[in-house]
């Protein structure tokens, strides 16, 4: 005969999986950008401003409505509790797939769009895939499991970047805030031309950084094990399935989405670092890497949509904690954003804006932490030597 202990055990176990999935619910808020992206679709005209109207303009309003949140989970928490944090990341893909090559298959017989409308469409699917695609990305390549990995490969696989993980993880971590790291936007430097610079920069050192892990274990860079076959591989997939789905049309736009959402993409790296660098201990040698040397912000609804990626003070601090537990820290310990980053993207956009919102945060910050350097002209230029 079962006790009341364990007859009670699986109502407890219940009662505890709904309060879990209640938590978790907010962040799913992005699963609506798919029925919403099929409506403007299905309408064309205006409507098409709904996308990047509700990822840039309404997230901006209801971060000043639903405030400030700055409560911590327990960053040990099991990962058996995070199933439904982990369910939105791993469904997103076959999601966001069927959107974009569903929508391509459709193109020749929505006669009720017309070529300027379609190419505004796909801009729109860009600021999807660049918000929520390569974000999830993000999450899923900081993962162990395997199959994690692979669905953040196929995730930055169409939008045509699949070398972002190599710089990612190789590059940008460990290199965060020296001269070099591609990502780190420097002071004064308007997006635009950190925009240019950074597509060159990070293919090349992404690829230096494969090349030069596969030769530590005697490899050469042509060797099946380095993953830029694999980035190359998929690419040429989505490529060719493009074609196969929707012709020389389809094809142009997928690469427009892929262009849209890699600017999306690098376009909130830029705003993530600006003018933060780590000091410089002589020989090549830099400052461990503190929750001081990435914005925080803490605004309620853009880290539901994004999944806590405005908590980047900790991401970059403790890169492998899930994004439920991500910690945000106080202006005493992390440089705090004014906004939330769709409103700190399009500012960043307008460079001289830009510099007189966040040139007089950069130079508050650099007073706190680093009053003892008194020339920053090597550190705005990248001149220091590069990290050993």
């Amino acid at each position: 005969m079962a006790t009341p202990e364990t007859s009670d055990a699986p109502a407890q176990a219940s009662v505890t999986a709904a309060i879990h999935l209640r938590a978790a619910l907010p962040f799913w808020l992005s699963i609506l950008l798919i029925p919403l992206t099929l409506f403007v679709a299905s309408r064309g005209g205006w409507w098409l401003l709904l996308l990047p109207g509700v990822t840039w303009y309404l997230f901006s309003i209801l971060d000043t409505l639903a405030g400030l949140n700055e409560e911590n989970a327990d960053p040990m928490t099991p990962e058996t509790d995070l199933f439904w944090y982990r369910a939105i990341t791993m469904i997103w893909f076959p999601a966001q797939v069927l959107l974009v090559m569903g929508l391509i298959a459709w193109m020749p017989h929505a006669t009720h769009l017309g070529g300027w409308e379609k190419v505004g469409l796909f801009a729109g699917v860009g600021v999807v895939t660049g918000t929520i695609g390569i974000n999830y990305s993000h999450e899923l390549m900081h993962q162990t499991n395997r199959v994690e990995r692979w669905l953040g490969d196929l995730l930055l696989a169409m939008v045509l970047y699949g070398h972002f993980r190599s710089e990612h993880l190789l590059v940008h971590h460990r290199y965060v805030g020296t001269p070099r790291d591609p990502v780190t936007a420097r002071y004064n430097e308007g997006f635009h031309r950190f925009f240019a610079r950074v597509l060159r920069q990070s293919l090349v050192s992404s690829f230096l950084a494969e090349r030069a892990l596969l030769a530590r274990r005697g490899l050469p860079w042509r060797h099946r094990r380095n993953p830029f076959w694999r980035y190359w591989g998929l690419q040429a997939g989505f490529l060719a399935l493009a074609v196969v789905l929707g012709g020389w049309q389809g094809l142009g736009l997928f690469v427009l989405q892929a262009a849209v959402a890699v600017w999306q993409l690098e376009l909130t790296n830029y705003v993530e670092h600006y003018g933060l660098t780590r000091k410089h201990l002589g020989n090549g040698r830099y400052e461990h890497v503190q929750p001081r040397h990435s914005w925080n912000a803490s605004h309620r609804a853009t880290n539901w949509l994004l999944i806590n990626l405005q908590r980047h003070s900790d991401h970059h601090y403790k890169p492998d904690r899930r994004f439920p537990l991500l910690q945000s820290y106080g202006a005493d310990e992390a440089p705090q954003l004014p906004h939330g980053y769709p409103l700190m993207n399009m500012v960043a956009m307008v460079p001289p804006v830009w510099r007189r919102v966040m040139n007089p945060r950069v130079r508050r910050w650099r007073k706190t932490y680093y009053p003892e350097i008194t020339d920053w002209a090597p550190y705005n230029k990248g001149r220091l030597p590069l990290p050993r």
